[in-house]
């Protein structure tokens, strides 16, 4: 396991809830993001990812979302391919940390397939169920009935690539279309937001350090073919008269160029 700074401790475990303390802290440094563990529902803005899959309709109804949102904030239309990457990008970021955020800080990982989701846009709001996860044999939780245990570290990293993969296949899947993407890219864009999802978490919680190494060690397995190996790209970027800053350039591109082209993203892969 690697080292680095240490990420503030979590509440003790407890039978009925061994993964929430872990969103309770992402709810004290992110506030902007609420986590609920509950049953997903419809009604009262609520959309179940199941009905995004299923359903057209719905999927184009969030989409719409962000075109609005787009040329209230651009004051020019987005392009509907554009739209839908910009919808998938707010789907795939928050609900990546219901994977990432309880491995990182307490060595779990749910698994959570997409029907066990829904959101709330208006409000930045996610809810979710899970029947099970994963942890290490010294886990105080190992013996939970919801526990699988797994053997080691790499064991538990190859526990949370296959979850985040079960639950993002039939997203990406359901999106594909409106995008206008291939399979490749569509993966791109789904490894880009797990890293820079974690990244930033792990920044607020004071551990940026560890995040970036963590990171940089699970997508360094081979053994996942959904996601893109030696994504994170981590690198230090120099500045006159101030530090260093840490950096990447994505795997994949948002498209914001379209929107503002004077004004491309930092990590865009269209500067190379």
């Amino acid at each position: 396991m690697t080292t680095g700074t240490t990420a503030p401790p979590v509440a003790p475990t407890t039978p009925a809830a061994p993964l929430l303390a872990s969103y309770g802290r992402l709810r004290e440094v992110f506030p902007a993001l609420r986590v609920h563990h509950r049953a997903p529902r419809a009604g009262q803005g609520w959309i179940r990812t199941a009905d995004l899959l299923r359903h057209r309709p719905t999927l184009r109804a969030l989409i719409a979302v962000d075109a609005h949102q787009g040329l209230a904030r651009y004051g020019t239309p987005l392009r509907p391919d554009v739209a839908a990457g910009f919808c998938l990008h707010r789907y795939c970021w928050p609900v990546s940390l219901l994977f990432t955020l309880p491995w990182f800080l307490e060595r779990r990982v749910p698994r959570i397939p997409a029907e066990a989701v829904a959101l709330r846009r208006r409000s930045n709001e996610l809810s979710f169920r899970y029947e099970e996860f994963s942890c290490l044999p010294d886990d105080p939780a190992a013996g939970l009935p919801a526990a699988r245990v797994v053997p080691d570290e790499a064991a538990l990293r190859e526990r949370l690539l296959a979850a985040l993969a079960e639950h993002l296949a039939p997203v990406l899947t359901a999106f594909r279309p409106e995008l206008r993407r291939g399979p490749h890219t569509l993966r791109a864009m789904a490894t880009d937001d797990v890293i820079e999802a974690l990244w930033y978490a792990g920044s607020l919680l004071g551990a940026e350090d560890r995040a970036a190494e963590e990171l940089t060690e699970l997508f360094g397995q081979a053994s996942s073919e959904f996601f893109t190996p030696g994504g994170t790209g981590f690198r230090r970027t120099e500045r006159p008269a101030a530090p260093p800053v840490r950096s990447r350039t994505r795997l994949s591109c948002c498209l914001y160029y379209t929107v503002r082209a004077e004004d491309a993203c930092a990590g865009c892969p269209r500067r190379k």
